[in-house]
């Protein structure tokens, strides 16, 4: 998928469904964890430095894998990169487990999935195929 800066600025800005200040750490060898502002929107994870408007970086939340890492510590890689990893620290291991989740349901795949099994329990209420379910599982 590609993105320009102004798209991805225009959509750091949107409201956000999760946001907090993390310790995080990149995927390259030797990097240290940093203070970061961490804002879920929509399937992107932006990631700020604490002093700045403008985001540092954004991660898009496809084809990726959210793991629990240590009970307060969560990690971000993707599934072609495996190796690399990008590393999350929360205050808690209650707010570690609130980002897991809202990452994983972030992701395209966990809303097709959602949207499959909607889509099956209204065909088994009503033995009609939903219009509006078909419609967004054709275009997803």
């Amino acid at each position: 998928m590609r993105f320009n800066e102004k798209e991805l600025l225009c959509i750091s800005k949107q409201p956000s469904e999760k946001a907090a200040e993390l310790g995080m750490r990149g995927p390259k060898k030797g990097d240290v964890v940093k203070r970061r502002l961490v804002k879920l929107v929509i399937n992107f994870l932006f990631y700020f430095r604490t002093d700045d408007e403008e985001p540092a970086g954004a991660l898009l939340l496809e084809q990726c894998k959210v793991e629990k890492e240590e009970p307060t510590a969560f990690s971000v890689a993707f599934l072609d990169e495996s190796e690399k990893k990008y590393l999350f620290e929360c205050e808690s291991s209650e707010q570690c487990q609130e980002w897991v989740e809202s990452l994983t349901r972030a992701s395209y795949e966990s809303m097709r999935r959602s949207l499959i099994f909607y889509r099956s329990e209204i065909h088994k209420l009503t033995g009609k195929v939903s219009y509006l379910l078909f419609v967004l599982l054709f275009f997803f």
